[in-house]
């Protein structure tokens, strides 16, 4: 099992509807990517997050799950029109599950 964590950072000014936006299409994924097993999305409330506001974590059957998530269609709608317009940074991390 492989785990996929994101965590984001908004341009500044970025009205909360865009991101409500924004994560809603993330968790949207879960029902239309093969290969995810499960999938978590929401605003951090942590003050240790050094400005990172907005965590996703994905959980696939495999590397390849993985792998083909990236160009998945529906992973690049979401990228394209709802993530680049607001992401200041964005840092992930992929980890195996043992």
């Amino acid at each position: 099992m492989i785990e996929h964590v994101v965590l984001f950072r908004w341009k500044p000014g970025t009205p909360p509807d865009q991101i409500a936006r924004a994560i809603q299409g993330l968790r949207g994924l879960r029902d239309k990517v093969p290969g995810i097993l499960d999938l978590t999305c929401g605003e951090n409330f942590s003050p240790r997050s050094q400005g990172f506001q907005c965590g996703l974590v994905v959980r696939f059957e495999s590397r390849e799950a993985l792998e083909q998530y990236g160009p998945h269609p529906a992973h690049q709608d979401v990228v394209v029109n709802l993530l680049n317009p607001i992401r200041e940074e964005t840092i992930a991390v992929d980890y195996e599950v043992s």
